[in-house]
């Protein structure tokens, strides 16, 4: 049962994962772009995440609470792995300066050119290369 849960849990971040990409190619709006992007990016998050998770019971946070031998194989058999939740801490930071940026840029694409439609953006790029930015 619990191999079903953890095989369908993959499963639906996989999904997730698919649809962000989808939005990323297929939406004509930035703004769904970006949105499409942010759900990519935290189901790629929780990918790592299932990466470091361990499926014995009981699972310890990693955290060793005393040097003792018989503490240290316990520790080693059943905590999670830290890595994996250290590199999302950072990419979840990251992700967020990055988004605020891009959203930023929306926001000015927005106001320059009064579209935020990649096909219109399209149909203005001789317009806008011309002019210069």
């Amino acid at each position: 049962m619990i191999a079903f849960l953890w095989s369908l849990t993959l499963l639906s971040i996989i999904a997730t994962m698919f649809i962000g990409l989808y939005g990323i190619a297929r939406r004509p709006s930035l703004v769904k772009k970006l949105i499409a992007l942010t759900i990519f990016g935290d189901a790629v998050n929780l990918f790592v995440v299932a990466l470091g998770y361990r499926l014995i019971y009981p699972v310890e946070p990693p955290v060793l609470p005393e040097w003792k031998k018989e503490v240290l194989s316990s520790f080693v058999a059943h905590s999670v792995d830290p890595l994996p939740q250290a590199l999302v801490i950072t990419a979840v930071v990251i992700g967020m300066a990055v988004n605020v940026l891009i959203a930023f840029a929306i926001i000015q694409i927005h106001r320059i050119y009064g579209s935020t439609d990649v096909r219109e953006l399209g149909k203005k790029l001789p317009e806008i290369l011309r002019e210069g930015w």
